[in-house]
């Protein structure tokens, strides 16, 4: 059975005259003709009787009918659909976030994307850096909102226009804790709790270049996966963690409930950028509408 022939079908069952129905359909009425006996011969049924005087559908072709428009009507809104997704003006793009992303960018571009591309949707994932780059790597997420970004050449990036400082996070029992800042060169020698450099590469390469620039060593003796665990850990034991000031501040670290407070860094303050990354190789049309949705400095391609 073709697609076609359904076609044929539905003319001749409107107009119920076969030299209408093949004018209609640019076709000869004898190629009408046999478009309807391989149809009815796919089928089994006879759906149009005819005589010399009138041609009507048979009870068969009535219900036939009624299926074949339903058939048509979701093949040409499958076409429109993937028409619709090709020009970018409809589809999915998956975007994955921290949680500066959800308080600083993605509110705006949000807006934006919705006002101009309303039909494309948009499914939000909140990560840490490793695990947004990984789901990139993998065609799970379409955008990343990270901290930092890959020297690869499988993304490409752009810097988005927020920057975020890091923040010490000890517990109120700590000698820190009712400090207003602490110089980075005051934790040489204090128990360190981090987490692994996967998890967030930009984040831990930027606090040990800041321990480099003051010629000091870090003491890493416990590890956390993420912030709430590094809270956690600082409440118990003497150690400092560390955390960016949005995270501490969503977290609530320095409320009065609160067993941890973030303690601002000085000399120098580390501070983290927000990119935005995608595949290098992107096929999603609604990547770059998304991307035009950002405030953002020029695109970047890895050297």
């Amino acid at each position: 059975m073709e697609l076609r022939h359904l076609v044929s079908f539905l003319a001749l069952a409107e107009e119920l005259h076969f030299g209408r129905a093949a004018q209609r359909l640019h076709l000869t009425q004898p190629s009408l003709s046999a478009q309807l006996r391989k149809l009815e011969q796919a089928i089994g049924v006879q759906l149009v009787a005819r005589n010399s005087h009138e041609v009507r559908l048979t009870a068969a072709g009535r219900e036939f009918e009624i299926q074949a428009r339903q058939i048509v009507a979701q093949v040409e809104r499958a076409a429109e659909a993937a028409r619709a997704t090709a020009q970018g003006r409809a589809g999915t793009v998956n975007i994955g976030y921290n949680v500066v992303a959800s308080r600083h960018v993605l509110p705006e571009a949000l807006v934006r994307m919705t006002a101009r591309h309303p039909d494309i949707a948009v499914s939000l994932w909140e990560k840490r850096t490793g695990p947004q780059l990984a789901a990139l790597s993998d065609g799970s997420l379409d955008v990343t909102l990270v901290y930092g970004h890959p020297s690869t050449a499988e993304f490409r990036y752009r810097r988005t226009l927020h920057r975020v400082p890091l923040v010490a996070v000890v517990g109120r029992g700590h000698r820190f804790a009712e400090r207003a800042a602490v110089p980075f060169a005051e934790l040489q020698g204090q128990q360190c709790v981090l987490f692994a450099r996967e998890q967030c590469p930009a984040m831990y390469d930027t606090i040990f270049r800041a321990a480099a620039q003051n010629r000091i060593s870090l003491t890493v003796g416990h590890s956390a996966d993420d912030p709430g665990a590094t809270a956690h850990m600082v409440s118990v034991r003497p150690m400092v963690g560390f955390a960016s000031l949005p995270r501490a501040i969503a977290m609530g670290m320095g409320s009065p409930d609160s067993p941890s407070v973030a303690v601002k860094l000085l000399d120098p303050v580390p501070t983290l950028d927000l990119y935005a990354v995608w595949r290098a190789e992107e096929t999603n049309p609604a990547v770059p509408l998304f991307l035009s949705c950002l405030e953002s400095e020029p695109e970047r391609v890895p050297a």
